[in-house]
């Protein structure tokens, strides 16, 4: 897709600081960081959400992930590594070509992730529960 930011890194058009890169995927530095280290990984293939990957896509991007974190991880002298992937614009996405955000993590770097947890009413997990198991 030409107008896609990420297929345009992928065909060569725009440079990118590449960390990793085999036939299905591609990992680089995001050139606009949270820490030292954030690193970007997508599938070759334009995909808009993780939803509309193949099992087969979604399995490469998943070896890369693990094989690509570790080396950040490793690379960074990191303590940590959040691992975030968002999908449509009300979580987040604001580049709808699949990517994770590997975040290597240190004491001290600044970065929190918002968590407010809440608490279930009564019943609403079993209901919930349940239209989840008939979706599969």
């Amino acid at each position: 897709m030409t107008d896609c930011i990420f297929c345009r890194i992928v065909s060569g058009q725009i440079p990118c600081a590449k960390v990793y890169e085999d036939d299905h995927v591609l990992a680089f530095l995001d050139i606009n960081p949270l820490m030292p280290g954030h690193t970007l990984l997508i599938p070759k293939k334009h995909v808009e959400t993780l939803f509309e990957m193949t099992p087969q896509e979604a399995a490469a991007c998943g070896a890369a992930l693990q094989k690509v974190a570790a080396a950040v991880f490793k690379g960074t002298d990191a303590e940590g590594m959040n691992i975030l992937q968002n999908n449509y614009e009300i979580s987040g996405q604001e580049i709808f070509h699949v990517h994770f955000h590997l975040m290597p993590r240190k004491s001290g770097d600044g970065f929190k992730v918002p968590w407010p947890a809440k608490k279930y009413g009564p019943g609403e997990m079993e209901a919930v529960l349940e239209k989840i198991l008939q979706a599969f």
